[in-house]
């Protein structure tokens, strides 16, 4: 071995011990530049809060207010002048269609049917008589004719004083509840005098009124929900009548609904809370009104795709208390930011550190 071969070798020992033993001092200087790479990188990631876009259940809808009204009504008085012999109802009761509600004294009428009767009685038995006699000849046809006029004005008149007899009770139009009462057995009425009110009020009409931009969106058959004050309950109803014509004072369209009132928990003449459901849409896409950015002839969202921001622009539509309807620029599925969206711009780096689900959202 020469002596350039021994100086190589001994180079080469001096080298590797040294290395071996820098090592160990020069490694954590490589790993701090590394992780200094990675924490650089990771500061510049946005931290933000999405939602995740779902189909959802929402209501095109109108809040107006109106009033119940009674599905019939009608203020109760007679037909005839008299003294009222009795009263058959009670007060704040239900009652049958025909069922008696108050009777006037007809006693002067039934003396007089009573004589009309006796002297039908007679012209029917000289009416039978004078037929036989007509038959064999016995009498003229004009003895007999006379005779059969007779029974004929007799049974008119008696169908006349029952007609009187009848204007003397008074029976319930139809199925409802009574009102108070107004008179009492023993006074004397007139016609036309109040005596107590009838109401239908199973079900009840909803009367309310629409701006009139809404005339050719309402139909009948839409649904509304409402609510009374001292109630604590949710109602529902239908529209079944539309006013065909606005009214020229509040250039409103008039509307009639129709609403079940099995346990009589709505009363007529009571304020109403009205909305009126327009259409149910049961595949709608929702996004926060937060997540929503204006712009001068436009709208846009600002989406996370493959950890960076993309900017959509979208047409809306139906707003809600917190989430406005996209009709275009976005799908099921797509994650939109709710939080960062000043310092976000397009193609930025962003990391998601909670991610809501759109139906979720409050």
């Amino acid at each position: 071995m020469n002596k350039v071969t021994k100086r190589i070798i001994t180079i080469s020992v001096i080298v590797i011990v040294f290395g071996g033993l820098a090592y160990p001092k020069v490694k954590p200087l490589f790993n701090s530049e590394n992780e200094s790479s990675v924490n650089n990188m990771q500061q510049n990631r946005l931290m933000v809060e999405a939602v995740e876009l779902d189909y959802e259940s929402i209501q095109d809808r109108i809040f107006s207010s109106g009033t119940i009204q009674a599905d019939e009504v009608v203020e109760l008085s007679s037909e005839a002048s008299g003294l009222i012999t009795n009263i058959s109802f009670r007060e704040g009761a239900e009652v049958e269609e025909g069922d008696l509600l108050l009777k006037i004294n007809d006693s002067e009428l039934q003396a007089q049917r009573e004589r009309a009767t006796f002297r039908l009685n007679l012209a029917e038995q000289r009416e039978e008589r004078q037929q036989r006699l007509l038959e064999r000849g016995g009498i003229s046809q004009d003895d007999y004719d006379a005779t059969l006029n007779e029974v004929n004005v007799l049974r008119s008149e008696i169908n006349l004083i029952d007609a009187q007899v009848d204007r003397t009770e008074l029976r319930a139009p139809f199925s409802g509840v009574i009102g108070l009462r107004y008179v009492s057995t023993g006074s004397y009425i007139t016609p036309g005098a109040r005596i107590a009110s009838l109401q239908k009020v199973n079900p009840v009409k909803i009367d309310f009124s629409v701006p009139e931009r809404y005339i050719s969106r309402v139909q009948v058959g839409d649904k509304v929900n409402f609510n009374v004050q001292g109630v604590d309950s949710l109602f529902i109803g239908e529209v079944y009548a539309i006013e065909p014509r606005i009214d020229t004072q509040t250039r409103t369209l008039q509307i009639r609904a129709v609403s079940e009132n099995p346990d009589m928990l709505l009363f007529p003449g009571a304020f109403a809370n009205i909305t009126l459901i327009l259409e149910q849409i049961d595949d709608a896409i929702m996004v926060p009104s937060i997540s929503l950015i204006p712009e001068l002839n436009s709208q846009k969202l600002l989406l996370a795709r493959s950890g960076k921001v993309e900017e959509v622009q979208v047409q809306t539509g139906i707003r809600t208390s917190n989430k406005v309807q996209i009709l275009d620029g976005v799908a099921r599925g797509d994650t939109v930011l709710t939080t960062g969206l000043l310092q976000a711009r397009p193609g930025d780096d962003i990391e998601i550190s909670n991610l809501e689900r759109g139906s979720e959202y409050e």
